[in-house]
């Protein structure tokens, strides 16, 4: 079985380095420009055989467009973001001297729930449960998803790489071949 991750394109929250989550907003002028220049370039894997599915927020649904055109595709809010709660659409400069910010951010902030949202915890739960989901129909999938959501696969996919979340997400565009049966992955469009 293969899977191929592909985080959605830059928005504007990207751009403005806000947590954004559940928040659901659209690619960014910028980004789809960059998705529309890699395209023109063949950057991406041909999906030819490939169930597809997205995490259903329009930045992925963009993305997937842009990409592959208008394809028919399935939803799975399982692969959705980190619901970042309070702290949505916020930047570490808007909450630095929030109480409940410097809690969250300076504790165990994988235990922690953000404020109304979730924590990483959670999310990992959710998002394994989903991955388990699609590797049990053992079809060759493609997902189009959210960084945190990439990070969680590849470290449950790879622990022995001892790798953190920040340096497994992929920037936005880019992502990961897998071969689940190699128990093997190649990373696409890596930053220069």
């Amino acid at each position: 079985m293969k899977l191929i991750l592909i985080r959605h394109g830059m928005t504007e929250a990207n751009e403005k380095h806000l947590y954004c989550g559940k928040t659901d907003v659209p690619l960014s002028d910028n980004g789809r420009e960059l998705l529309l220049s890699r395209c023109e370039n063949n950057a991406y894997p041909s999906i030819d055989g490939y169930k597809i599915l997205c995490s259903g927020l329009r930045r992925c649904e963009e993305t997937l467009s842009i990409i592959y055109g208008n394809i028919a595709h399935k939803t799975d809010n399982g692969f959705s973001e980190m619901d970042f709660g309070k702290f949505e659409m916020k930047s570490y400069e808007e909450l630095k001297n929030s109480p409940e910010y410097i809690e969250w951010i300076s504790g165990d902030n994988e235990k922690n729930k953000t404020p109304e949202g979730e924590s990483g915890e959670l999310m990992k739960k959710r998002v394994i449960k989903a991955f388990e989901r699609v590797r049990s129909e053992n079809e060759d999938t493609l997902i189009i998803t959210h960084g945190g959501v990439i990070a969680v696969i590849m470290n449950y996919l790879f622990p022995g790489e001892n790798k953190n979340r920040y340096e497994w997400q992929p920037n936005p565009g880019e992502g990961y071949i897998i071969d689940l049966d190699a128990d093997s992955y190649n990373g696409f469009m890596a930053s220069s």
